[in-house]
């Protein structure tokens, strides 16, 4: 019964396939008509590349409608199996293997194989590759539809990793083509196995998708997806209000609530695993003020988290006790810390700045104009002086991971995982996107890293976020719910349809007939 049982499930994706082929030929799902993103940040061309994706949400917005990977979120699924139709997990912890689905091609033609997940996943080199590099010991390919991964010591978040935007280590690309054009050449053209082909891109203007009739998933409703660079919120609005942008991506507070008042439109919050929060990137540096936790605490002090929220947010957005999401497995759930200026300035006298201090420049994440503006005004109302500076949101990715970035600075995260993905990038001294840490930080998370107990895991993650806590390491602000403007074409906007995602699921959108 067992063989039999076996028998089926492979010939299930074949059958799947050739069903999917017949209904593109009677006409059934021909893809028709054109969506406009209107993103809230300027596209840039390394993320058409998965490689070196960081931990963040915003790149997949490209990278999972022009690539595919072997797992990765799904429609109602956190993760869910794409590229691969199964995969398994040894006894020991020690080894997973996946299988492919059979007939699986690259935009160009070209074969998907165990050859390109290889290549794939040693060419990775994002936020997460010193995870892999040290827990992976040997990628194995048993022959064109079978890979093994073998670790060197048990690794419960393995999967996690791998098949979720935690890292993009999972998305496979074309070997051949790639080792043809190299990395420059595959960033001016990439090909993937997603749901849409790569038409175009004018730098700081646009991205242009056709979609692929031959996804093993299914053909994409709309035919065409244009992505457009719109960072300034007012223009994202008015593209929406004249239907230039079909979906206008990450409205502020004003916007949003003027979308909520034109009765054409749809105001839509997402789901997804962000957080706001600021850096203290100089708190190990003795010589830095911001050594002293008492600054620190001011900080979190002088925050208003539910005026900003409102403001910002219309409310959607919950105030934050840590940097770990509350969607989160893992994650502690903690009330945020309460509004209280005048402790503030009691602290900062008692560390010495009766006047006040001058903290220099403040970089916030691009995109988020109301919350930047709310933590300036905070800051400065307590004597914290800050200032301004602008940055595109691809050199603020750059200069965050080359630690380019001082003082006071404000970014938000919105890649999935669990909290021990956020521990492993933020938190432990050893995170791509740390500037510091604690041994003792460290040895615990070390030690809820290799632990297969659950509940076990579950107290030691929370014991480290408790610690971040006690000891003011961040000053965390919000969970981000994004505010989606949405336009009367759509019939179906697929945001929220994928878990833990601020993007829409690309291939299920549909519009009104025309």
């Amino acid at each position: 019964m067992r063989s039999r049982y076996r028998r089926i499930t492979r010939l299930l994706p074949a059958v799947v396939l050739a069903l999917g082929s017949l209904q593109e030929a009677a006409g059934q799902t021909s893809p028709a008509g054109e969506v406009t993103i209107a993103w809230h940040v300027t596209i840039a061309p390394t993320w058409f590349d998965p490689s070196s994706a960081p931990p963040q949400i915003t790149p997949f917005g490209t990278l999972y409608a022009i690539h595919d990977a072997l797992v990765r979120p799904l429609p109602n699924q956190k993760m869910g199996p794409s590229l691969a139709e199964s995969w398994t997990e040894s006894p020991d912890g020690l080894t997973y293997e996946f299988k492919l689905r059979r007939g699986l091609k690259f935009h160009n033609g070209d074969p998907l194989t165990t050859e390109d997940v290889k290549f794939s996943f040693e060419r990775y080199k994002g936020a997460a590759a010193k995870e892999f590099q040290t827990r992976v010991r040997t990628v194995e390919i048993v022959d064109p539809l079978t890979i093994r991964f073998r670790l060197n010591s048990p690794w419960p978040d393995f999967m996690t990793f791998y098949g979720t935007t935690a890292s993009g280590a999972g998305i496979v690309v074309p070997k051949k083509y790639l080792t043809q054009v190299g990395d420059d050449g595959f960033r001016k053209h990439p090909i993937g196995a997603g749901p849409y082909k790569f038409v175009s891109h004018t730098p700081g203007v646009d991205v242009v998708l056709e979609a692929y009739t031959g996804y093993w998933r299914r053909v994409p409703n709309v035919k065409r997806l244009v992505m457009k660079s719109v960072p300034e919120v007012g223009t994202r609005l008015a593209m929406l209000k004249t239907a230039e942008a079909d979906i206008a991506a990450a409205l502020d507070g004003p916007e949003g609530l003027d979308v909520k008042r034109d009765p054409r439109l749809q105001l839509v919050s997402t789901r997804h695993a962000s957080i706001f929060w600021i850096e203290f990137a100089d708190q190990w540096d003795q010589k830095s003020p911001w050594h002293d936790k008492r600054l620190r605490q001011a900080v979190n002090l002088c925050l208003d988290r539910k005026t900003t929220n409102e403001a910002a947010c219309l409310g959607f957005c919950p105030p934050a006790g840590v940097i770990v999401p509350r969607v989160m497995d893992f994650a502690l759930q903690v009330e945020p810390p309460p509004y209280d200026p005048q402790k503030a300035k009691q602290l900062l006298a008692d560390a010495g700045y009766p006047n006040g201090l001058d903290a220099g420049e403040f970089t916030a994440i691009p995109g988020f104009p109301t919350v930047a503006e709310a933590a300036v005004n905070y800051l400065n109302a307590v004597g914290i002086r800050v200032r301004m500076r602008p940055m595109e949101r691809a050199a603020f990715y750059a200069a965050w991971r080359e630690k380019k970035l001082h003082g006071l600075f404000m970014t938000a995260v919105g890649n999935s995982g669990n909290a021990a993905s956020r521990v492993a990038e933020f938190i432990s001294s050893k995170g791509a996107y740390a500037y510091g840490g604690y041994p003792d930080i460290d040895d615990l998370a070390q030690v809820q890293a290799g632990e297969r107990d659950v509940k076990k895991r579950e107290a030691l993650l929370h014991r480290i976020q408790q610690m971040t806590i006690d000891r003011a390491m961040f000053a965390p602000i919000m969970d981000l719910r994004a505010l989606m403007g949405v336009g009367p074409k759509m019939a179906d906007h697929t945001i929220n349809l994928v878990p833990m995602t601020v993007w829409p699921s690309y291939e299920d959108m549909k519009i009104k007939s025309q």
